[in-house]
């Protein structure tokens, strides 16, 4: 056989392509089951029924049909795509995806100035509805319990840059602001190095909140992310089904709001979610024990947890010996405050609070690993809360349906039923040996080659 060269001159398409020459291009076997998934559920014409009021009957060109606008949000999560821009253009450069969201090779695929319309026009309870949705399929699979919840928070970085904020109260930039402060102290024409000097030498620097805001998103807030430096950045808050690990509700704060004061949100989130799903009179027989980390921990919260039933389970900060006698209406809330706290301090340091406790650390912890680091959203390219949560409740449909994905077929994601394979070739070769099994195995090692030689390197180094 004579060696092939590769023509530099270009690809030269013919004019006309029957249809029957263009090559076929399988399915991703994962897309194919969630697809069936999908389907099994009616997921498309739920979508449409409840997008409908949205667009207009009979006037104008048809739209892109909804159920492939979530479709392609959901792959933002499967592949590790935080922007609309990326999916947009994985979803035009493969043909497993087209065939994932129901476009053949002479259709074209949605851009992101579509996904983002659409997303305008569809409003954020469309996107609560099809969270829900995917809730009823956790439901049927046995992966919703909702008798526990944990309840966590982190931290994303914003779509807004620190260079470029402004003071709330005369619209001057950072570095026109420090230019006054130096020709108020003396300095004539300060170059940029007299001003990074100069600011770096001021005592009282501070960037809050209350001051300074960013004019191109003004719902971000300055503060610090988990690695130490300084953001705008935006609060996503989970809600997990302590049980299954399923996301019951995701809610997006603002950055400098408190835990305590955004936990009631998450709480009330879930709660609704669960009521959707499951009914108002089961809902008073389901939610009976939250978990928290210890930033949730104040008097007023756990009274309010009390009052509605709930036990909860926070770790307690350590704030020194209390003082709990008052006088008048103030002595008989902090007399409920100390019941509440003593009620807290006592479950929490038992062994179910214990347990509760490494569990949380498990499975909130792992739900933020997937949402942000793994699937691409610890930075956010939109702006404003209302825009990134129909983001980010897309996403956390994405996450439940892996949740569903792995109990079905042992792989929550394309990257997982990739590793699967590689463990079951792995366990193949141990039992056979390597010779014999590329023998048996033929076409697997045609298509999986690269990982045969590399799990055989293992074997054998």
């Amino acid at each position: 056989m004579a060696i092939g060269k590769r023509d530099s001159t270009g690809i030269s398409e013919p004019l006309w392509i029957s249809h029957s020459d263009i090559a076929d291009s399988p399915g991703h076997p994962f897309y194919e089951k969630l697809n069936k998934l999908l389907k099994q559920y009616e997921f498309d014409p739920f979508c449409e029924q409840v997008c409908a009021p949205f667009y207009a009957d009979h006037m104008g060109r048809p739209s892109i049909p909804p159920g492939v606008y979530f479709r392609m949000l959901l792959l933002g999560y499967f592949e590790g795509i935080g922007s609309e821009r990326g999916i947009a253009w994985r979803c035009a450069d493969s043909r497993s995806l087209r065939v994932f969201l129901g476009y053949s090779i002479a259709e074209s695929t949605p851009d992101h100035s579509s996904l983002s319309r659409i997303r305008q026009r569809l409003p954020l309870e469309i996107h609560k509805e099809v969270f829900q949705k995917i809730l009823e399929i956790l439901k049927d699979a046995g992966l919703l319990k909702g008798k526990t919840l944990g309840v966590d928070a982190s931290t994303m970085e914003a779509n807004a840059a620190m260079r470029t904020i402004v003071r709330k109260v005369d619209g001057n930039s950072y570095e026109g602001y420090l230019r006054e402060l130096a020709e108020a102290s003396g300095i004539e024409n300060p170059t940029k190095d007299d001003l990074a000097n100069m600011d770096r030498k001021r005592k009282d620097k501070k960037c809050s909140n209350k001051e300074w805001h960013n004019p191109h998103d003004p719902e971000a807030r300055v503060t610090k992310m988990k690695d130490g430096s300084t953001h705008f950045a935006y609060k996503p808050e989970h809600g997990v089904d302590m049980d299954s690990g399923a996301l019951v509700s995701v809610v997006i704060h603002q950055a400098d709001q408190g835990d305590t004061e955004t936990g009631w949100g998450t709480l009330g989130e879930a709660t609704e979610n669960l009521e959707a799903v499951c009914g108002e009179e089961v809902i008073k027989e389901i939610v009976k024990e939250c978990v928290m980390d210890r930033g949730y921990h104040s008097g007023p919260t756990l009274v309010g947890l009390e009052e509605v039933g709930i036990r909860s389970y926070i770790p307690e900060p350590d704030r020194g010996r209390r003082k709990w006698q008052a006088k008048g209406e103030k002595g008989a809330e902090k007399a409920r405050e100390k019941v509440a706290v003593y009620g807290n301090r006592r479950r929490t340091q038992g062994k179910r609070g214990k347990r509760l406790q490494r569990k949380r650390g498990e499975l909130i912890e792992r739900s933020f690993a997937h949402m942000l680091e793994t699937g691409g959203m610890r930075r956010t390219w939109l702006r404003g809360v209302e825009n990134i949560w129909k983001r980010y409740l897309i996403h956390a449909c994405a996450f439940n349906l892996s949740l569903i994905m792995r109990n079905l077929y042992r792989a929550g994601t394309p990257r997982g039923l990739k590793a699967l394979i590689r463990l079951l070739l792995q366990r193949i070769f141990g039992l056979l040996g390597f010779r014999r099994s590329m023998l048996l195995l033929s076409p697997i090692r045609r298509r999986f080659w690269p990982e045969c030689l590399e799990i055989s390197g293992c074997l054998y180094r």
